[in-house]
């Protein structure tokens, strides 16, 4: 029973790992990239944690490759766990597996979607 339980919070904490690299990085590159520079300046004039987050994006999208990677080999190791015989625990085994997975994919998609609009556009921009 814990593993599924541990297997969802990786898939939640990866999630919020993902999130921060496209608050940190991302939106202030997309909101550059699309013209929008006093959005981005009325934005770090109400949150102005975001220049100092924004100084480490290499050390944040290491920390969330790096966690997104853990994440990664224990839903895959997860796979191979059997679930309960009972009906109603295989349901939940089964579910709890699913969600987790699409909590990771979302997961990775927000994250390379942030690395994309950090590190590749403003060089061709």
């Amino acid at each position: 029973m814990s593993t599924k339980k541990e297997t969802s919070n990786v898939g939640i904490v990866s999630l919020i790992a993902s999130s921060t690299t496209l608050i940190c990085c991302a939106l202030p590159a997309l909101f550059v990239a699309i013209g929008a520079g006093a959005t981005l300046a009325s934005l770090t004039s109400v949150f102005p944690q975001l220049i100092v987050i924004s100084e480490h994006k290499v050390s944040i999208s290491i920390v969330t490759l790096l966690i997104l990677s853990v994440a990664g080999i224990f839903i895959k190791k997860t796979d191979s766990l059997p679930c309960p015989v009972d009906p109603t625990l295989r349901s939940i085994c089964l579910k709890t597996r699913k969600r987790s997975k699409v909590l990771y994919y979302a997961s990775v998609i927000i994250f390379l979607s942030a690395s994309f609009f950090t590190y590749l556009l403003p060089g061709y921009i």
